[in-house]
């Protein structure tokens, strides 16, 4: 029996966001690769967070190398099957368009894997319901939360769905311990304003002004908020001296601010997340997570055991929960150890690469 082929179209980093890093763990996979014919095509030609969602003439350029790179490759030898990191909105959503023409005019049977969403809300625009109309026919879809179903409904019927929760590489436990001092809320993130950036200052700010002790660490790419921004913030909020902005961290030095923070916040309500990565390395590192109800971030954590869940924009809420796991050591470590249960039963690596494999399996068998 011939190893089946598929063809991966995705995202590899830079920029790093969550796409890019599936797409990355998806290309180094063993597992995945040592069960199918693999060949890839990276569909990224943003470089910088920053330049997300802008038209340039270099990703116009990008955009005509990704096609004639997809022709040859369907030329070169068809395959069973043709994984696609559809990006939902915006004007990639016109790149992905012609991707998918050229996939329906060699006949490839189609998975899309969303990791973003929007659908439910650009479908009232004629022209983009008539674009999903046609992308999502016949295709089938991996999806990282039941909750994310919602969004593409009107389009593609459940049967043709399937739920894969994305999953990150081990770390050694053994070496997670704590230091002992002021509890550190961590924040890790590009500094985009929809990921809750301005809230979380805000909410720090009614904790000092309370006289709670604690430290803020926000680590992470500069977004449509820059380094000098932030500053004027901390200045505007007296926080300077308590929180600080540490740029963009990778590696070892992640995994010690990791280590060292006792909190994480992350109170999005960024249009567009859906099953943020960062969420389930706060889990991973044992941390008591305070985060929104956005996306499948349900299907993350199980509010009052494992963090808790707020409402979005909510400042006060956000405080109010902050000061719970500053004050009550107790309750922050015991939803810490809840948290890094659910990782190890749900969120791994391995598990998402066997539930991924098996998925391509069953739709390439359904061909």
């Amino acid at each position: 029996m011939m190893t089946p082929r598929i063809l991966f179209l995705l995202h590899l980093p830079p920029p790093v966001h969550g796409s890019s890093m599936v797409g990355k763990w998806i290309k180094e996979s063993s597992v995945i690769n040592n069960t199918f014919a693999c060949r890839y095509i990276n569909l990224l030609a943003s470089k910088k967070v920053s330049e997300s969602g802008k038209i340039t003439i270099l990703k116009l350029w990008g955009m005509l190398t990704v096609c004639i790179l997809l022709f040859k490759q369907l030329i070169k030898q068809k395959p069973e099957l043709c994984y696609l990191a559809l990006t939902t909105t915006g004007a990639a959503l016109y790149r992905d368009l012609l991707l998918v023409s050229i996939l329906k005019l060699f006949g490839v049977k189609r998975v899309y894997h969303l990791h973003n969403k929007g659908i439910a809300k650009a479908a009232n625009k004629p022209l983009n319901k008539w674009v999903y109309r046609f992308v999502f026919k016949n295709a089938s879809v991996i999806l990282l939360s039941e909750y994310l179903y919602k969004d593409i409904k009107e389009f593609v019927p459940r049967n043709r769905v399937e739920i894969c929760p994305n999953g990150i590489p081990d770390v050694d436990f053994s070496l997670l311990i704590k230091k002992r001092g002021k509890p550190i809320v961590l924040f890790l993130s590009n500094l985009i304003e929809s990921k809750g950036v301005f809230v979380l200052l805000k909410a720090m700010r009614i904790l000092k002004e309370k006289n709670i002790e604690f430290n803020g660490v926000f680590v992470g790419g500069e977004g449509d908020i820059d380094a000098q921004q932030f500053k004027e913030k901390l200045e505007e909020f007296n926080l300077q001296n308590q929180v600080s902005y540490l740029g963009r961290k990778f590696g070892k030095e992640k995994e010690e601010i990791f280590k060292s923070a006792d909190i994480f916040a992350f109170p999005t309500y960024y249009s567009n997340e859906c099953f943020p990565l960062v969420l389930i390395e706060a889990m991973q590192h044992k941390l008591a997570i305070v985060a929104t109800n956005e996306g499948g971030i349900m299907s993350m954590i199980d509010d009052g055991e494992s963090g808790f869940l707020i409402k979005q924009k909510n400042i006060q809420m956000l405080a109010n929960k902050l000061q719970i796991l500053i004050e009550q050591p107790e309750i922050r470590l015991k939803m810490g150890e809840n948290a890094n249960f659910k990782y190890k039963n749900e969120f791994t690596l391995a598990n998402f690469e066997a539930n991924l494999v098996s998925i391509l399996n069953k739709t390439i068998s359904l061909c």
